[in-house]
């Protein structure tokens, strides 16, 4: 099946309900007395500044303008569209209407700079570029050095002198589906690296794995009708989106909330009476903290009906869901493991029934199989030490243009993740770390994922991410860099003073205090801290050797 034909039988079934609701926080003045005295008793508008939906019905009838707009310029299957919009109400219909005229979508970062975007748009071969406002001074300074680019579409009003008013247009073409043969093995989607070492790659995916990121996620999360989801993170990342696919199978409302502030964040679960919510670990951290400081009272919140909360991106400290066990002990909990070679969550999940084996990412996915192997590829004992390998219908077909990167991750039908992992005896799989990022000091292997994860139980720290710095005696040594919670001092002697308790090889030989660098979908920026921090002990040991 075709994730498309999921739209359509939702448009016939459900052809009024709402499918997706938009909340910007940003357009209302951050009142929360006022809000508390009002919110408990109505919900918002619909279709204001703060709150807009979209029907089952609406949803579907605008995907099929815009495929038909594609067709109506010539553009053939196959083509490849890139969107570049922030999270709101138009991203998924502009998605689905690409994906249904036969051409593959190719979501793009909103953070990415202008040299970023030009690079992604060349790689992929982009013809048709979709993007909004928040983006016209980057698209203005390179516009004229795309020339694979030849349609720029706007969403929004009074866009550039290059583009065509893109919603305008679509008024115009026919509402039906426009009849494109469209096949499992169809290529569907580009997705990028995150490009932790150097310019992102661009990862191709096919029809039948976005399809079977439906299932996955129904069966894990069994998402029913009456469910409503609240989506946060990006939707051009894999992990947004195949989130929400369990809604799209199941027929049921999706919240897009542009905002992570804790307040805004129950605030849209208490209006939208939302009952699953995926955060990223930062997120969780900070609604958790903002009930310990007493700046939430969770007495002015609705949140009965909220059943689920689950987390992935990153290895999630055992200490944080103790945490929001405390204060939420009814939710089932979740943990996701995924990359975006992957088709994003759902190729390893922890289970909501196996919440003791909090810490691990948990067992393989519905569909999907794993291994743990060594350099030799020989799976490794219990308990030891190796490289992830997923396999599934998910996997990637290939790096874009890229055979020598494709087969260093691909052999065979297995996807080597580059994720250093252990396996315990009931089959469950934890993290050690990204095998880039291990540490060899004096020739041990050190994991600092394992470090983080040990310095986050300290009652002061907020976030924390270890790295190697260059060190001419032993190659490297480990250094923690700590961000603490608002309002808290701490110093270098209570943290090592901590750390006694970690063995000796592992305890950071440099602490530094500053802000911990995350990208969009939660995961620590190690190659932003090496740059930052590296390059001066760097020029230092080489003086001294």
């Amino acid at each position: 099946m075709i994730i498309t034909e999921l739209l359509e039988r939702n448009a016939r079934l459900y052809k009024d309900e709402v499918a997706l609701v938009e909340i910007n926080p940003s357009t209302e003045r951050d009142n929360a007395a006022t809000w508390r005295e009002a919110s408990l008793i109505e919900t918002a508008k619909a279709n204001s500044p703060y709150r807009r939906e979209m029907t089952w019905s609406e949803f579907d009838t605008r995907a099929n303008r815009f495929a038909n707009l594609l067709l109506s310029r010539s553009i053939k299957k196959g083509t490849k569209v890139g969107i570049l919009l922030m999270n709101c109400l138009e991203w998924l219909p502009l998605y689905f209407g690409t994906l249904k005229a036969g051409c593959i979508a190719v979501p793009l970062n909103f953070r990415y700079a202008a040299d970023e975007i030009q690079y992604c748009c060349d790689l992929a071969d982009i013809e048709v570029l979709i993007f909004g406002e928040e983006f016209i001074s980057r698209l203005d300074e390179i516009h004229s050095d795309m020339p694979k680019v030849k349609t720029f579409f706007y969403v929004g009003q009074g866009g550039p002198r290059y583009t065509e008013d893109c919603w305008s247009l679509m008024k115009f073409c026919s509402s039906v589906a426009p009849p494109v043969d469209i096949k499992e093995d169809d290529y569907s989607a580009i997705y990028f690296s995150s490009g932790t070492t150097g310019f992102p790659k661009a990862i191709l995916h096919d029809h039948r794995g976005l399809y079977h990121s439906c299932l996955t996620e129904q069966n894990h999360h069994g998402q029913q009708k009456d469910d409503v989801f609240l989506c946060i993170p990006p939707l051009y990342h894999t992990g947004a989106k195949m989130h929400w696919f369990g809604s799209l199978l199941s027929g049921s409302k999706a919240v897009l909330l542009r905002g992570v502030k804790p307040e805004w964040i129950l605030r849209a679960v208490t209006e939208e009476k939302c009952t699953i919510v995926w955060l990223l670990v930062p997120w969780a951290q900070d609604i958790l903290d903002a009930i310990d400081s007493g700046r939430i009272d969770l007495n002015h919140y609705l949140l009965d009906q909220w059943r689920l909360m689950h987390i992935g991106a990153q290895p999630v400290p055992p200490s944080l869901i103790h945490r929001w066990k405390k204060y939420f002990p009814n939710h089932k909990y979740d943990t996701n493991y995924g990359l975006s070679e992957s088709l994003g969550p759902g190729c390893v999940h922890l289970g909501v029934e196996n919440i003791e084996k909090v810490g691990a990412i948990g067992i393989p996915g519905f569909g999907w199989e794993t291994k743990v192997v060594d350099e030799n590829d020989c799976v490794v004992p219990v308990g030891e030490v190796g490289e992830l390998c997923v396999k599934g219908p998910g996997v990637m077909k290939c790096y874009y243009k890229n055979p020598d990167a494709t087969n260093e991750i691909l052999k065979g039908d297995w996807l080597y993740t580059g994720d250093m992992a252990v396996v315990d005896e009931d089959g469950f799989i934890t993290l050690v770390d990204r095998k880039k990022d291990v540490i060899i000091s004096g020739g041990e292997n050190i994991y600092p994922v394992q470090i983080e994860a040990f310095l986050r139980k300290h009652d002061k720290i907020k976030d924390v991410g270890v790295i190697g710095l260059p060190d001419p005696r032993l190659g490297e040594i480990t250094a923690a860099i700590i961000e603490i919670k608002e309002g808290m001092s701490c110093t270098e002697e209570e943290i090592n003073e901590f750390c006694n308790d970690l063995p000796r090889y592992k305890r950071p030989k440099k602490i530094i205090f500053a802000d911990v660098p995350r990208n969009p979908t939660g995961k620590i920026e190690k190659p932003k801290l090496r740059e930052i921090y590296c390059h001066g002990r760097l020029v230092e040991a080489q003086i001294k050797s």
